[in-house]
C-alpha cells in the first residue's frame, strides 16, 4: 500500500515542479508590466516571493536631472542612465519625495508619447510616481516631472533600477533639485480635475505643456531678472541697450547688500548657449580678468571662476580659488541657461587682488556655444564691456563700450590692403602702354593712378595703426599684430625708396624696378594674410565664414593677374613681329630716304612718331578687363567692411 502511495507522491512533486518551471519569470526580465501600487513605500521588488535581495554595490545606473533648481509648477527632465552609458536595464520605478521630513511623495510625472511609460497613483494622488510599461531592455529613460505649485523646499529623486531578475538597486539618489518661489503667470496652466480620476485624488493627470491645445490662452509676464534694474541692483547685457527693451541675449545683475555681492547671470532664449559668463576688469579688454562662468554640466548648472587671457584667448580656472565664489541658485529651463552667485568681496588670483568693495571694474557679459576641456569656449553669441568702470554697489545705468575705432581700424586696413592697394599694383603692372599719350597733371595715366591709390594706401594704413594704438593704449603681440607692423614698415620704405629711384637710363634702374615691385607685392601679400589673421581675434567678433570671402578674393584677384599676364605675353609676341617687319622695311628704304625731299623724310618721321604713341595691342581688353575687376573689388571691399563694422554680424542676421 505504500508504495502506490509513494508513486503517487513523486508524480505530484513532479507535476508541480513542471509547472514552476513553466511559470517560473525569466531570469533576465523585470515585472513585464511594471511594479504595483503595492510597493509605493518601500520600492523594494517583490522577486521570487522575496528571497532575491537587492544589491549592495554601488549602482552602475544614475539618475540625472536638468536642472538643481525649479519653479513651482514647472517642468523638469529626469533621465536614468547607466554609468557607462549603454549599461542596459529592464525595469525602474522613480518618485521624488521631499528631502525633509515627512519625506512625501511630490509632484507629477508626464506620459510618453509612445506609451513606454508607466505612471502610478501612489499616498491617494495621481501619477506621483512613474514605472516601465515593458521589461525589454532600455539604455536610457527620459521622464518629464513637474513641480506643485504650493511646494517650497529640496526634492530627492529616488530610482529602483533593475538590471535583471535577480539583479536591482534600491534607492538610486539623484542630486538635491530645489523647487523655488516662480512667478506663476509665467509657469504653465495646470490641468483641471478629471471626472475620471480615483476619489480623494486632489490633482487630475498632468498633461507637458507640449500637449496644451495651441486655442489656451496663457499668461504672458516679463522676465524678473529685469526687476528693479537701475533701481535697486545694476544691470548691463548684450546687445547694448537690450535692458531697456528687456530682450537681452546675455544679461548680468549685480546687487550689493552690505559685504553680500550676488550676480546673477542669465543667456537668452533660443541662443543655444553652453555657457554664459560675466567679468570684472580693469581695462574692458580681454585678459587678466576675473570671470564667473554658469555651465551645463550632466544635467546641470556648474559654478566655476577663472582667469582670462587675450593673447592666446583662454579663460584659466585652475589658478583661481572656486570657494571664492557661491552658487546660490541656478536652474536651465527652455534652453536658458540662469545661475545666481556670490562672491567674495575680496579675491587673490595670481597676485592680483579684485578688491569689490572699493575698486572699480567694467562688467564683461559674454556667452558661446562650445566648451573645451576645462575651459570655456569663444564667446561666438556675444561679449560686450560696459562703457566705465564702476562701483558695484553704486546703482546706475550702464552702456556698452564704444567699438568705434576697432571698427574703424578694420575698415581703413580693408579699404587698404583689398582695395587701393590690388588696384594700383594693376595699373602699375599691366596699363604702361595703355592712354598712351593721354597725361594727368603731366604723368602718363598709368603712374597718376598708381600714384594715387598708393598713396591712399599709405594714408589709410597710418590712420588705422593710430586708431589701434589710440584703442589699445599698449603693444599686444600675436600673429595679427606682428605680421601687421612688418607690413606697415614696408608701406613707409615704399615711397621713401620712390624719392630716391635713378633716372630712366641709370645702370641702377633695373635694381631699384626688382626692389620696388618686391617691396610693393610682399607689402600686399602681407597685408592680406594679416587680414585672416583678424578673423580669430575675439575682441574683431568676425564671423568664421568671412575666410571664406577673404578666399574669393584672393582667387579673383590672382585669376586677373593671369588674364593680363598673358595678354601682356600677346602683346610682347605682336609688338616683337611688327618690329622684325618694321626692321626690314626699314633696310629697304634706305636708299629710298636719299631720293626723298625734306617734306616727305619729315612726314615719314612723323608716321613713325605716331605709332609709337599708339596703345599696345589688346588695349580694349585691358580696359574692359578693368573695368570688371573694379566693380568685383568694390564689391569685396563693401561687403568685408559692412562685416567689420555690423560685428558681431550674427545679431543682425538673427533680427533677419
Amino acid at each position: 500500500m505504500m508504495q502506490p502511495l509513494t508513486m503517487r507522491s513523486w508524480l505530484a512533486t513532479l507535476v508541480t515542479a513542471l509547472l514552476a518551471v513553466a511559470i517560473w519569470p525569466d531570469p533576465g526580465q523585470s515585472l513585464p508590466q511594471g511594479a504595483p501600487e503595492t510597493v509605493c513605500d518601500t520600492m523594494l521588488p517583490f522577486h521570487s516571493g522575496g528571497s532575491v535581495l537587492p544589491q549592495n554595490s554601488v549602482s552602475p545606473f544614475s539618475v540625472e536631472t536638468s536642472s538643481s533648481t525649479l519653479g513651482q509648477g514647472q517642468t523638469l527632465r529626469v533621465d536614468l542612465t547607466g554609468v557607462p552609458a549603454g549599461l542596459s536595464f529592464g525595469g525602474y520605478m522613480i518618485q521624488a519625495r521631499n528631502r525633509n521630513p515627512p519625506h512625501q511623495i511630490i509632484g507629477q510625472f508626464g506620459p510618453a508619447r509612445d506609451g513606454t511609460i508607466k505612471l502610478m497613483n501612489c499616498e491617494n494622488s495621481v501619477n506621483n510616481s512613474a514605472t516601465h510599461s515593458n521589461a525589454g531592455n532600455k539604455q536610457q529613460v527620459i521622464l518629464e516631472w513637474q513641480s506643485p505649485v504650493d511646494f517650497l523646499g529640496e526634492v530627492v529623486f529616488n530610482a529602483t533600477i533593475a538590471q535583471s531578475y535577480n539583479e536591482f538597486w534600491v534607492g538610486v539618489p539623484s542630486q538635491p533639485v530645489q523647487i523655488v518661489r516662480r512667478d506663476l503667470s509665467a509657469a504653465p496652466p495646470l490641468p483641471t480635475l478629471s471626472p475620471s480620476a480615483p476619489a480623494g485624488t486632489t490633482r487630475a493627470p498632468y498633461v507637458p505643456p507640449s500637449y496644451v491645445a495651441p486655442n489656451n490662452v496663457v499668461a504672458v509676464s516679463t522676465d524678473p531678472i529685469y526687476n528693479g534694474c537701475g533701481q535697486s541692483k545694476n544691470c548691463f547685457g548684450f546687445p547694448d541697450g537690450c535692458v531697456a527693451t528687456k530682450s537681452c541675449t546675455s544679461i548680468t545683475v549685480v546687487t550689493v547688500r552690505g559685504d553680500v555681492f550676488e550676480f546673477e547671470i542669465q543667456s537668452g532664449k533660443g541662443t543655444n548657449a553652453a555657457y554664459v559668463a560675466v567679468g570684472l576688469s580693469d581695462d574692458a579688454k580681454m585678459g587678466d580678468d576675473l570671470t564667473t562662468e554658469c555651465v551645463p554640466e550632466n544635467g546641470r548648472v556648474n559654478l566655476y571662476s577663472s582667469l582670462t587671457s587675450a593673447s592666446p584667448y583662454s579663460a584659466v580656472r585652475s589658478n583661481v580659488n572656486q570657494n571664492s565664489a557661491r552658487l546660490l541658485d541656478a536652474s536651465i529651463v527652455d534652453g536658458v541657461i540662469y545661475c545666481r552667485v556670490q562672491r567674495d568681496a575680496v579675491t587673490n588670483v595670481q597676485g592680483r587682488t579684485f578688491d569689490l568693495r572699493n575698486g572699480k571694474y567694467h562688467l564683461l557679459v559674454a556667452s558661446g556655444s562650445s566648451l573645451k576641456e576645462n575651459s570655456v569656449g569663444y564667446h561666438d553669441i556675444g561679449r560686450l564691456p560696459s562703457a566705465q568702470p564702476i562701483n558695484l554697489a553704486e546703482v546706475q545705468d550702464l552702456s556698452g563700450s564704444s567699438k568705434l575705432l576697432i571698427q574703424l581700424h578694420g575698415a581703413f586696413m580693408i579699404a587698404a590692403w583689398i582695395g587701393t592697394t590690388s588696384l594700383g599694383i594693376i595699373f602699375a603692372r599691366y596699363f604702361k602702354q595703355t592712354w598712351v599719350g593721354s597725361q594727368s597733371c603731366g604723368k602718363d595715366q598709368w603712374f597718376a593712378w598708381h600714384r594715387l591709390l598708393m598713396v591712399t594706401t599709405w594714408s589709410l594704413t597710418v590712420a588705422a595703426y593710430v586708431l589701434i594704438w589710440v584703442e589699445l593704449k599698449r603693444a599686444v603681440w600675436h600673429a595679427h599684430s606682428i605680421i601687421g607692423l612688418i607690413t606697415v614698415i614696408l608701406c613707409f620704405i615704399q615711397p621713401i625708396g620712390a624719392l630716391f629711384r635713378p633716372g630712366p637710363n641709370d645702370k641702377k634702374r633695373p635694381y631699384f624696378n626688382w626692389g620696388h615691385w618686391l617691396g610693393g607685392n610682399l607689402a600686399h601679400i602681407l597685408g592680406i594674410v594679416t587680414i585672416f589673421f583678424s578673423v580669430k581675434l575675439p575682441k574683431a567678433e568676425l564671423p568664421e565664414w568671412m575666410d571664406w570671402i577673404l578666399v574669393s578674393f584672393v582667387v579673383v584677384h590672382v585669376l586677373v593677374h593671369l588674364i593680363f599676364s598673358i595678354g601682356l605675353c600677346l602683346n610682347h609676341w605682336q609688338i616683337g613681329g611688327m618690329a622684325s617687319e618694321r626692321h626690314l622695311s626699314q633696310r629697304a628704304n634706305t636708299f629710298q630716304m636719299g631720293d626723298m625731299s625734306h617734306h616727305q623724310q619729315h612726314a615719314m618721321r612723323n608716321g613713325m612718331s605716331m605709332e609709337r604713341k599708339m596703345d599696345a595691342p589688346y588695349a580694349g581688353m585691358r580696359k574692359g578687363l578693368l573695368g570688371v575687376y573694379g566693380v568685383v573689388l568694390f564689391l569685396f571691399v563693401v561687403v568685408l567692411i559692412l562685416l567689420v563694422v555690423l560685428a558681431p554680424i550674427e545679431q543682425f542676421l538673427g533680427k533677419s
